[in-house]
């Protein structure tokens, strides 16, 4: 039995190095390559603010995140739901550096995402087999006609759903054969995770380090840049 669990998060900015946490965690697994519909997600109080740029891009504010658990009220869940299996995310180093830092945050006995999963990065599949092409989500949905046309705003359930049907598609599988109908798949796909509003920030403009334009690099391929 082969028992894939594609991951997405959404955070509260764009480095953990900079003291961001996850708000938004969503996994969808596969067995043998068919969707189960046994997924994971939660919303998470980070205890800090958003900052405006992220709040744009999933319109999850901090209102909205009060009365949330926080992640170590989901960890040995979200533990158990991942061991073993192997994880498909896209742009991988960046969900991992967070998740990895929530685990170091809550103790060394969690140890880090290699110690309870592989990780299969789809960003860098999709670079190899489309190069010099825009390799975004967005872009992806659009190469393999997987229908995104709800994804208005960023949800880390909506897009791991999507990415699960890319991946399929980009791996050769079927995408509508699979435990759940076509209409059950796409049905889930169109039902955003988060019905809140994004709003407008006026942002003062600060040259940034290349530490953070790394980290922005990076947070771009998840916006679809």
């Amino acid at each position: 039995m082969t028992r894939q669990i594609v991951l997405d998060t959404e955070t509260t900015g764009l480095s953990p190095q900079e003291g961001h946490r996850i708000i938004e965690v969503g996994c969808v697994e596969l067995v043998n390559r068919r969707f189960t519909g046994n997924n994971f997600h939660a919303y998470l109080n980070p205890d800090r603010q958003i900052d405006a740029g992220a709040m744009r891009v999933h319109g999850i504010t901090n209102e909205f995140l009060q009365d949330k658990p926080r992640f170590s009220d989901v960890i040995e869940t979200f533990i158990d739901y991942i061991r073993g299996a192997e994880l498909i995310i896209h742009n991988a180093s960046f969900d991992v550096g967070f998740l990895n830092n929530e685990f170091k945050l809550l103790g060394a006995q969690y140890h880090t995402i290699d110690k309870h999963s592989t990780v299969l990065d789809t960003l860098t599949h999709a670079r190899r087999m489309h190069p010099g092409q825009k390799n975004s989500l967005d872009a992806l949905c659009k190469r393999y006609s997987v229908n995104n046309t709800n994804r208005q705003l960023h949800g880390a359930l909506l897009d791991a759903e999507l990415l699960a049907q890319v991946y399929l598609a980009m791996t050769g599988g079927q995408v509508t054969m699979f435990g759940e109908s076509a209409e059950v798949v796409q049905q889930r796909a169109e039902s955003p995770t988060a019905s809140v509003s994004a709003r407008s920030f006026s942002l003062p403009v600060i040259a940034a380090t290349a530490a953070e334009l790394a980290a922005h690099e990076a947070f771009m391929e998840k916006l679809g840049g």
